[in-house]
């Protein structure tokens, strides 16, 4: 199924994404994480990819799996930075072998070490070849508090229009914090005339590591309120697991209360975690 109907509708839809393994051996304990979450019954799932593409056979494998005995429809991620065309034609055509309708289309990190290859520089280079690869849902990303690498926001936006004219159906956050900075965006979004649906990235905040690690990468900025939590409950592992999910529970339920319809949570391959969020949103979203 294709998520551009499944956002269409009149409903508040919930996902969640996953992340594969680095390694063949952690495969099994992807797996059953990723079932384990399935088994809530989400809208959808997104299964991410590697950087450079190292992990892109475990990708296709947890999306194939999971859409065909899981029976939940998937999004499998595609990077393209450090790939080269002849590689993207291939998982092109491995995600359409195995009945993957939907692709989130991106660019991808920069390699630290600096090497890249050059047959990309930009994601809308890769919507073309993916929709010229076949009849795929495209998904795109996009950043409430601009991408780190814009001149401004206002540039971000140009190139984010550009990226939906190319042919995304739809676009997801980075995670963020602040509501305030979503709502700011949406209606910035919607002056530069781009129409298409927009998922909230929520990202869950279960121990001190993580956030750090997460704001390190995303560079988003952290509110007092939420930068106050994490310090106070830093040295006690459950209660700031309790908060960092109570935290992201009130966020979306702040956006479904002015009118955000699609929230996708970043689950980091926990379906306690998962599973906390959905009970917790149980007489919300229904």
């Amino acid at each position: 199924m294709k998520i551009i109907d499944i956002l269409k509708t009149d409903r508040i839809t919930l996902s969640f994404e996953v992340f594969p393994p680095k390694t063949e051996d952690k495969m099994d304990v992807v797996i059953k994480a990723t079932e384990e979450i399935a088994r809530l019954s989400p809208d959808f799932m997104s299964v991410t990819y590697g950087a450079g593409g190292g992990t892109s056979e475990y990708t296709a494998e947890i999306a194939d799996r999971v859409q065909r005995e899981m029976e939940v429809p998937m999004l499998a991620h595609l990077t393209c930075v450090s790939s080269s065309r002849e590689h993207v034609k291939k998982m092109i055509g491995i995600y359409k072998e195995r009945g993957i309708e939907n692709i989130m289309a991106l660019r991808g990190d920069i390699p630290k070490d600096g090497t890249t290859v050059h047959d990309y520089k930009y994601a809308t280079d890769l919507i073309a070849d993916i929709k010229d690869g076949g009849d795929f849902c495209i998904g795109g990303a996009c950043y409430p508090e601009g991408h780190p690498e814009a001149e401004s926001r206002a540039a971000d936006l140009k190139n984010l229009k550009r990226k939906v004219d190319a042919g995304v159906d739809f676009l997801t956050t980075q995670m963020f914090f602040d509501n305030e900075e979503f709502f700011d965006f949406m209606y910035r979004l919607r002056e530069a005339d781009i129409q298409v649906p927009v998922l909230a990235g929520i990202m869950p905040i279960t121990n001190a590591k993580m956030m750090k690690r997460s704001i390190e990468m995303s560079g988003t900025k952290t509110p007092r309120r939420f930068l106050q939590i994490i310090d106070f409950f830093e040295d006690r592992p459950d209660a700031l697991r309790q908060a960092g999910i109570i935290y992201a529970t009130e966020q979306i339920i702040d956006l479904i209360a002015h009118g955000v319809k699609n929230i996708h949570v970043y689950s980091m391959n926990k379906p306690d975690v998962a599973r906390d969020i959905q009970n917790n949103l149980s007489e919300i979203i229904k």
